[in-house]
Parts: C-alpha cells; structure tokens; sequence
C-alpha cells in the first residue's frame, strides 16, 4: 500500500539518521548523572575562561572606528545633511513640518486617500480602490492622521534607501562571486539578529530621532532585497543573454535592459519585503524615541490603555496589509503596451486620474475643514469605551479565577522547573544535546555548525542568560505545536475554513509585534507565563498557516491511494498526508522559532531575566560591544534551528521527490 511505504521508508531514514546522536545523548546523560563528581569547568565555564570580547569590540568601535577612521563625523554629516533634508521633505509634506518646499500645512488627508485610491485601481480594481482609500479614511478618522504621517514620512525615506543598497548589492553579488560568498553568512546573521542590536548603533552614530530610526530601518530590511537581487539575475535563462549579446548591447545595457527587466519579478518581490520589514522596524524604533505609531502604541501600553492600543493596532494592520497587497499586485502586473502614436493622455490615463483627484480634494480641503483635517472632538475613536469594557470583564470573578488557576498552573507546575530543569544542565551536557538534536534533523554539517554556534554562546559570558531565553523559544513553541498544527488539520479539510483560518493569520502577523504584551499583561500579570503566552500568539500563527499549505498541497494520487486501500481517515492523515506535508510544514517550525526569539526579546520590554532584558539596558548607554555580543548569542542560537530544520527539509524533499 502506498501509505504503508511512505511511512516505513521515512522511518528508515530516520533511524539511520539517528545512530550517532544516540552516543551523544548517552555521554550527555551520563554527564548529567555524575555532575556532582565532575570539575567544575564542564558545568559552567570560569570566568577566567571567557575572553573579553565586549572589551576588544569597544576598543574597536572607540579607538578604530570612532577616533582613528572617524566614522562617526561622516555619518553625523549624512545624518544632518543628505538624510536630515529627505526627512525633512517628507516630513513637510505629510506632517506640515515648516522646512522646503515650506508648505503652509500638511498635504489634506482626502487628497492623499483620493490618490491612494486611483493608485488601488489600477494595480487591483475596486477591491485595491477601496483597501488604499479606505485605509487613510480609517486613519484620519479614528484620529491617528499626525501620528501615521509621522510613520510613513520615515517609511517614504528608508524604503528607497534600502531597495537602492540592495539593489546595488545584490548586483555586485551576482557580479563577483567572492562577494556572494563573503555577503552570505552576514545576511543570515543581519536577519537573525534581534532588533536592539541596530538601535544603539543608529542612535551611537546619527542623531537621536527620526534619522536613527530611518537608518536603523534601512539597514533591518535590506538583506531580503540583496538576496532577491542576486536569485533574480542569477535565473536569468542564457538564451535572454545570448540574444541580449547578439543586438550589440554594452554592459550597462546588458544590466539595465536585459538582466534586470527579466529579474523583475524576484527584485519586486525584494522590493515587498524591503516595504513590510520597513513598517514592522520604524515602529519598533519608538524605543529610541521615534514618534509615530510607535511611539503612540508605546506610550499607551505604558498606561495598560487597551482598547486606543488596539485602535493603533488595527491602524498598522491595515496600513500593513495595504502595502503588502499593492506591492504584490504591482509585481504580478505585467507592463502595459501600446501602438505606435497612441496619445499622451491614454497611455497615462491613471496619472492624471490620481493628480485630477489629488487637485480636487486640495482644493475642496480649503473649503470644507473636515476634508483638510479631522479634529479631536470628531474622531470616532471608541477606545476608552472598549478599556472600559476590558476592565469589567477581567474583574469578573469567574475570569479572576480562570486566569489565576492558568497562571498558577504553567508557572509552578510546568515553566518554572523546565527552565530550572535547563540551567542545571552542565554545559558541556548542553552542547552535547544540541549537536546531538542538529544531527538527527540536519545530519552532519549542521550539527557541525551548533557545535560552534553553542560553544561561542558559552564563551560569551552570558550562559545562563542565552538558557533563559531559549527556554521561553522552546516552551512557547511547544505550546504553538499544540495550537496551531491541530488547528491547521482542521481547517484544510474545508476550503472556507482554510481561506478563514489564513486571513486570521494574514492579520494577525500584521499586528504590531508588542502590542501581544497588553493582553498577557493584563490577563496573568507580570509571569513567565506572560511572555511565554505572548510568544504563543505570535508563533502559532506559521505552524498554522504552514500545516493548511502543506497539507492542501498533498498530490491528490496518494490521498486516492490510500482510499482504495481501505485506509481510515485518520491513517490517511498520519501515514499519507502528514508526512508529505512536513517539509512544508517544517517552514513553519522554522518561522515559527525565528518568531520565537524575535519576540522573546520585544518580551523585555515587561521584564524578563533573559538576553533581552540586557539588551535592552544597552540603550541607556554606549555599550555598542555588550550589545554586540548579546545580539550575536541571539543569532547563533536561532540559526542553529534554522540551519538544521532546512536542512532536514530539502532532504526531505529530496527523498519525497518533490
């Protein structure tokens, strides 16, 4: 039966794959046994031991980077030249800042929803019409205009800035391979590394404010683009070149003419990237003291205020889901062609649709105030009314109850003593389990890769800190197993439910990132429980979204198969369709942890005892080399999961034959 072979063939695999980890797990068990009779170095390193690798980076960052090339002086001059002049315009022209082109007031919110709405149109139809539109009337309306202008005036500075540096490195990337090799494994740290680690550098070497927020954006969203660019041209097929080659093109030509209008789907896809990872950084920079949404959503959380949080919330959402949707309309729109001596005024119709529009609200703003702005007294804004809500019922008694019995539970019972379960464990014990645990999923070069990863955390200094918090990752994680992969069946059975339970997580992916924080605040305190529980709701969202895909995509000739061997539903399930869905679904384990310690680190920002907690002391000072370490700790420890789960992965495939 074809089920039966399936399932009997990866077993197979499995337990080959599994001899050499099983040594490994029995010498990290027998040093967990005789813990007691061991020397003190394989429990914990000395500190003698641990090198001064903050020390030597400050030394670095002061003595080389500060005062011998003076780095700082040219990135102060762009910060209040180049850069403070961008901001500056963008700046006027959406908050009313009086600097060039010296506008009296702000660009009217109906103009600019007038002109996101032509823009909606010709990218989507009435659908995208309504999205564009509609989200600037929800904006202006709920009285967030200001805020939101403040956001998107840095967002219109660093979105260009990193599409253009990926770019430009993406083609020197194809161009030289060294480069390729050497950008790599920046990358894969630059997209691991938490998001303290690009705060302090930015306010250390620009300004405190917009600027530092701008080019800590810049840099957080430009490796998508760079690895885009380079997959792109890379694909371009021989025959395009060839015939590029034949019709006497020069280089330059070459590039812009034949390599890069053919990558034009990769580097628009770049491109959506570059937008998203934008938004989810410049609010994340009101830790710096960026205004904006942000900094509104911060200052609310600060007062436990809900209900306007979730307003904010809801705002950045659907800014969020505009962008991604006109950003991907834009990359599988195909360019428009028309005949030889088709008039100006056809072939650009939709401009003059967006400035005919643009005219007509500016000028009626001067007439009709509520077109220009939306005053306090005439928001919508219903926030207090749902705080209040929000407070009765969790005074309810049966609420107070519930969340208690919860809380006690998970922190006495279960989270308290797996994280003092994994601190006991020696180090050297640990480092056996890691390779041991990278083996069996990835094979032999990914354990390779967490021997290093891990002994470079415990030569860091910062041990017990890194256990912390992987402790969360690994205990939020499990609990999103048991979430979201039951949730994920369930819903691929229909494809209502599957639509439903993917727009769920469409939008709850686009929820900014701590505004998680509020509820498991509100609802258990200040707990391992909260952060562990504020991590779930931002994890289970992969592990669902990855089961439906995964298990939708299962090739209709096997379910068939196993029907016509009289298998059940469920050893369909178990036998058929879960293990040709896991290589998909291991993208959502994969996502699911990258998740993980991307949160566990915003979770902070209530307190924790883990690596985010110091990094997020750094900002006080000037520690650029314990922040450094600190956010490298963070890396090691996600791309040893990363590396080991993709790389179990394209096996996986591999020997499925996908």
């Amino acid at each position: 039966m074809a089920y039966v072979t399936l399932n009997s063939h990866y077993s197979k695999t499995a337990l080959t794959r599994m001899g050499m980890p099983r040594w490994l797990l029995i010498a990290a068990v027998a040093i967990c046994a005789t813990q007691s009779f061991l020397p003190n170095f394989m429990i914990r390193l000395p500190e003698s031991w641990i090198p001064p690798s903050a020390q030597i980076l400050d030394y670095f960052f002061n003595e080389i980077v500060i005062n011998t090339l003076h780095f700082n002086e040219l990135t102060r001059w762009f910060a209040e030249g180049p850069l403070d002049f961008m901001l500056g315009f963008t700046a006027n022209l959406l908050e009313g800042k009086h600097r060039w082109p010296f506008l009296d007031d702000p660009l009217p919110w109906s103009a600019i929803a007038a002109v996101a709405t032509v823009l909606g149109y010709y990218l989507g139809g009435w659908r995208m019409a309504l999205l564009g539109g509609g989200t600037f009337v929800w904006t202006a309306l709920m009285g967030q205009w200001k805020i939101t202008m403040q956001t998107l005036s840095v967002l219109a500075v660093a979105a260009p800035l990193g599409f253009l540096i990926g770019l430009v490195a993406g083609i020197v990337a194809w161009k030289w391979k060294w480069f390729d090799n050497a950008i790599k494994p920046v990358l894969a740290v630059m997209q691991t590394l938490p998001f303290y680690t690009y705060l302090l550098p930015a306010v250390i070497f620009f300004k405190v404010g917009p600027t530092a927020g701008a080019i800590a954006t810049t840099i957080y969203a430009t490796p998508p683009m760079i690895l885009m660019t380079t997959v792109g041209l890379k694909k371009v097929s021989p025959e395009i070149v060839e015939a590029g080659k034949m019709s006497g093109c020069t280089r330059w030509q070459m590039l812009t003419r034949v390599f890069i209008p053919s990558a034009r789907s990769e580097i628009l896809v770049g491109v959506n990237q570059v937008i998203m990872l934008c938004l989810a950084m410049v609010v994340l920079t009101a830790f710096i003291g960026m205004p904006g949404l942000g900094g509104k959503l911060l200052a609310m959380m600060n007062s436990f205020k809900l209900g306007r949080s979730l307003e904010i919330g809801i705002t950045i959402v659907l800014i969020a889901i505009m962008l991604d949707q006109m950003s991907k309309a834009w990359v599988v729109k195909l360019p428009a062609h028309f005949e030889k001596g088709t008039p100006w005024h056809i072939r650009n119709k939709y401009l003059l649709f967006a400035i005919g529009a643009f005219i007509l609200f500016l000028v009626s703003a001067q007439f009709i105030d509520i077109l220009n702005e939306v005053g306090r007294r005439q928001s919508l804004s219903i926030g207090r009314e749902i705080d209040g809500a929000i407070k009765g019922f969790l005074n309810i008694d049966i609420v107070k109850s519930i969340t208690g019995f919860l809380r006690y539970v998970l922190n006495v019972w279960i989270l308290v003593p797996f994280r003092d379960f994994l601190l006991w464990i020696p180090v050297s014990a640990f480092l056996l389990l890691v390779v041991a645990f990278a083996w069996s999923v990835g094979g032999r070069r990914p354990a390779a890769y967490a021997a290093v990863f891990f002994t470079l955390v415990a030569f860091s200094g910062w041990w017990d800190r890194s256990i912390i918090t992987l402790y969360s990752v690994l205990a939020a994680v499990f609990i999103s197993m048991l979430v979201g992969i039951p949730l994920g069946i369930y819903a691929s059975r229909s494809e209502k439910w599957a639509k439903r339970t993917l727009l769920v997580c469409d939008t709850a992916q686009t929820f900014p990132s701590f505004i998680y924080l509020l509820p498991a605040i509100m609802l258990f305190g200040i707990t391992d429980t909260t952060v562990v529980l504020s991590i779930v709701i931002f994890t289970t969202v992969p592990l669902a979204r990855y089961t439906i895909e995964g298990l939708r995509n299962v090739p209709s000739e096997l379910t068939e198969a196993a029907d016509m061997s009289g298998a059940t539903r469920w050893q369909k399930l178990v036998k058929v369709q879960l293990p040709v869905a896991l290589p998909t679904m291991a993208v959502g384990f994969n996502q699911a942890i990258m998740f993980a310690f991307f949160m566990v680190i915003i979770a902070a920002f209530i307190g924790t005892q883990d690596l985010g907690q110091e990094l997020q002391r750094t900002l006080a000072g000037t520690d650029l080399g314990k922040n450094f370490v600190l956010g490298i700790n963070v890396s090691l420890m996600a791309l040893t999961f990363d590396l080991a789960i993709i790389s179990w992965a394209n096996k996986r495939k591999e020997a499925l034959g996908l």
